[in-house]
């Protein structure tokens, strides 16, 4: 489809961007990879879309796919120019019988949304690109017992460089990164604020993430570089101080206090408010009575 040379290797592949020839019909095209997938993309004359969100590829960034994901493209034909970068590709065979087809999994990014790109400095980009190209020459070499063990420790790198990369980002991009931050005590506040909170019961990690337009592990770890805590911690912490406010300024019962919080049973209100003050609902309360 795209005019590129058949693979050099049959569960691993590095795809030059520049290699490809324009494709001649703009339809979106819907895809599904079985393998997956590290990109790092420049001046790319298209939009990429997972579910509802989309991105515009028009500066140095570095995105990653599962297999099984689905994804569409769509082409600009005002735009057509020839982009540049490159795609990895490692079918989960590769992996296999590997301790990196035990951990791949714990790269959170793999499940981040296509705007929750990771923008790489020139700096950075270079030492993808040299990773990247390191495991294309290996493949490409004469095949041998040690090619595979090669390769994993070099796609190990590029992951553990992609890690530290994502953190970098948390903490420059302290606007957007921080009106996330504020949206989420907005959401969790009206959330606990609102009269109809009972039926719905306590909001989950993936409700806010959602709710916030980011994916549950994107949010998660941004959270974890700017407060330390993870998003359960913060809905915990949200609820504990609507809680402490109600304890402290209305006659409800505990009973009705849990239930207006979204808890069915208020035995696991009591618990969770132990667990987070290190007192019970009724001794906090009390606390307010003692003169």
């Amino acid at each position: 489809m795209r005019g590129l040379p058949p693979p050099g290797h049959p569960l691993i592949s590095l795809v030059d961007y520049a290699a490809m020839g324009l494709r001649e019909n703009h339809k979106p095209v819907n895809m599904v990879f079985e393998f997956y997938s590290v990109s790092l993309k420049r001046d790319f004359n298209a939009k990429i879309k997972y579910g509802q969100q989309e991105y515009d590829f028009d500066e140095g960034i570095l995105f990653f796919m599962a297999p099984g994901q689905v994804f569409s493209i769509e082409y600009d034909p005002a735009q057509l120019q020839q982009h540049s970068g490159w795609m990895l590709l490692i079918h989960p065979d590769f992996l296999w019988n590997t301790p990196l087809a035990k951990i791949i999994k714990q790269y959170a990014y793999f499940d981040y949304s296509a705007h929750e790109a990771l923008f790489v400095s020139d700096k950075e980009e270079a030492t993808i690109i040299s990773i990247m190209q390191d495991i294309g020459q290996e493949y490409h070499s004469n095949i041998d017992r040690f090619s595979q063990d090669v390769i994993i420790a070099q796609l190990e790198l590029l992951l553990t460089y992609a890690d530290r990369f994502y953190h970098r980002q948390f903490l420059t991009r302290k606007i957007s990164n921080h009106k996330i931050l504020e949206r989420l005590e907005q959401l969790l506040s009206g959330y606990f604020d609102c009269e109809n909170t009972a039926p719905n019961g306590l909001p989950t990690v993936q409700y806010v993430a959602y709710s916030l337009n980011v994916s549950p592990n994107y949010l998660s770890g941004l959270l974890k570089v700017l407060t330390g805590q993870s998003t359960q911690q913060h809905i915990h912490g949200k609820l504990i101080e609507k809680a402490k406010e109600k304890l402290s300024s209305t006659d409800l019962t505990i009973s009705e206090i849990a239930y207006q919080l979204g808890f069915e049973h208020s035995q696991s209100f009591s618990k969770l408010f132990k667990s987070k003050t290190d007192t019970t609902p009724l001794a906090y309360r009390q606390s307010f009575n003692y003169y």
